[in-house]
């Protein structure tokens, strides 16, 4: 095949070229005129402009809520070609296992999905989720070819005190000739540097220029993330210069099924950059040539002869506008044309949830409420702000304030039935009447609810564990809406279309019990268990705050008072 009339993107000249692009065998064969070569087929793409397949640097599949040979469907309409996916998710519901299910289901999809190894599971030592994995668990991963390195070192504390099962992950990626992820989010320069200096040569957790910034100076590369909850690109794209532009590429991190359809995605980061001043020929080489060259992946990223023919035609650089997609050689079906799916996930059956919560559980003691630590929501973030509020206990527990948006979240432990049961205070969801839950909670995936009143609370539980997980809106009357997740209690069996269809409809749902938010509140919620980002979060144990790297009591009283 030969490509002709199109401006074709140079990665290395930071240029649109006229000229045409020869294809065989799914790959790259030349960019030059050839007079003495015949084609068995032209394709005339006058005033379009190709560019490479679009990469997306860090992602988590299970965050789109369905399985990988699911997503293949919608992120080829959106011009990406490979994803580095980090499946410790799953991982933390099911071990190796679990990493083991994404890599075969995967290969059912045209899509390259590529997979770093997870590298804390659990995420700190003291979490309760549904498996440990050692170095000695991780290494026999290695054997299969869609293993990329380590995913997202994100325990600090055991990279600086050169924990040895941590150290040996490291060492595992390297001596493979693969690399590992970093996961800075809340460090200092020199906690940064400390991290480069143990091998970890990437980073996603840039929220500001000086963030970005920080991680360059360190000789990190950078993924500008937007993804449905950690919205980056506005406040990080400044940090991109002619000069280090080669350092930063795009990524996505966690975005919803529903956002991808609707936003898309590595195709959204490109427009949000271009639309605060990055050139395009700069998003573009970020978007496919610096996200190969920082996972080692030499096939792929540049349009040159003897790389893989992952290709975009765009009519409109600016807006991303794409009309024709190419993987290994092959066209997928045009944009205007979004598959519904061919594919079946294959079955997985370690998803029940294991719990016997009851209404007893769910009471939060106050001695006198005089000031009580409340979790405070960030919208568009995963952080959280770490608030303090006075209350007036009833019948000495805490009672939710609806009027100031003080409610009750629970999490419970759903692995092992340890009949934990940590109860907080959180501010922001803005719910009236009723509760939402999920058995998707970062990163160890206990059920997470929050809502107005216990019954409400516990009904939206029941709902999700009779489904073997999922996501419900209920009242204190009975359930209003419910997603099944019934693959480890996180993914849908189902066509993507139809969970979309479905997280419409809980989204609905959560609109109707609450005055409505500006973010998505099932993701939102997801992340408020997740005790190394921070400020304050909630585990089966109990509330963590970050700063203090420990448990705290939800009331603070004076020394002996509790006594």
């Amino acid at each position: 095949m030969v490509l002709t009339g199109a401006r074709v993107l140079n990665v290395y000249t930071g240029e649109f070229e006229q000229t045409n692009l020869w294809l065989d065998q799914g790959k790259v064969v030349s960019r030059l005129p050839h007079p003495d070569l015949t084609a068995r087929e032209t394709v005339d793409l006058t005033g379009q402009y190709v560019v490479p397949g679009f990469i997306d640097a860090h992602v988590h599949v299970e965050s789109a809520l369905v399985a990988p040979s699911e997503i293949g469907h919608i992120l080829l309409q959106h011009g990406v070609t490979t994803i580095v996916a980090d499946p410790h998710e799953l991982a933390n519901v099911a071990g190796v296992a679990g990493i083991e299910y994404m890599i075969k289901d995967a290969r059912q999809t045209p899509l390259d999905i590529r997979y770093m190894l997870p590298s804390s599971v659990p995420c700190v030592p003291f979490d309760n989720n549904g498996a440990t994995l050692h170095a000695a668990d991780l290494a026999p991963l290695y054997q299969y070819p869609e293993v990329n390195g380590l995913a997202e070192v994100m325990d600090y504390g055991a990279v600086a005190r050169d924990d040895a099962d941590t150290m040996a992950k490291v060492r595992d990626a390297y001596a493979h000739g693969h690399h590992a992820d970093g996961h800075a989010a809340g460090l200092t320069a020199e906690q940064i540097e400390i991290m480069r200096a143990h091998g970890m040569d990437t980073d996603h957790e840039s929220a500001t220029v000086a963030d970005a910034l920080a991680r360059v100076d360190a000789g990190m590369y950078v993924f500008l993330r937007e993804g449905t909850v950690e919205r980056d690109i506005a406040n990080t794209i400044g940090a991109v210069t002619p000069r280090n532009a080669d350092r930063f590429a795009f990524c996505t991190d966690d975005k919803t099924i529903g956002d991808l359809m609707g936003e898309g995605s590595i195709d959204h980061n490109i427009r949000l950059a271009i639309k605060y001043g990055l050139p395009a020929e700069m998003a573009y080489t970020m978007a496919a040539n610096n996200a190969a060259r920082a996972h080692r992946l030499t096939d792929r990223g540049a349009l040159i002869p003897g790389q893989l023919a992952d290709l975009v035609v765009v009519s409109d650089l600016d807006q991303v506008d794409i009309s024709r997609v190419m993987k290994s050689g092959e066209w997928v079906a045009g944009a205007d044309k979004v598959a519904t799916g061919s594919t079946t996930p294959l079955p997985f059956t370690a998803t029940q949830l294991h719990h016997h919560v009851q209404s007893s559980d769910l009471r939060l003691p106050l001695v006198s409420g005089a000031d009580v630590h409340v979790i405070g929501v960030q919208p568009n973030h995963i952080t959280t702000d770490h608030l303090h509020a006075q209350v007036t206990p009833q019948n000495g527990e805490f009672v939710p304030d609806i009027a100031r948006d003080l409610l009750k979240m629970v999490v419970v432990e759903r692995h092992h039935d340890t009949g934990n049961v940590g109860v907080g205070i959180v501010h922001g969801f803005g719910i009236r009447s009723g509760a939402i839950a999920s058995s998707v909670a970062h990163d160890a995936h206990n059920i997470v609810a929050v809502g107005t009143d216990d019954q409400a609370i516990m009904n939206a539980i029941a709902a999700i564990t009779e489904t073997d997980g999922g996501q419900s809106v209920a009242t204190a009357d009975g359930v209003v809406a419910n997603l099944p997740l019934p693959i480890g209690g996180i993914l849908s069996d189902q066509p993507f279309a139809v969970v979309a269809y479905q997280m419409r409809a809980l989204r609905a749902a959560y609109d109707q019990v609450s005055g409505g938010v500006d973010f998505d509140p099932f993701i939102t919620l997801s992340f408020l268990t997740l005790p190394v980002i921070p400020a304050l979060k909630l585990t089966d144990q109990g509330l963590f705050d970050f700063d203090q790297f420990g448990f705290i009591q939800v009331e603070q009283l004076p020394v002996g008072a509790r006594d």
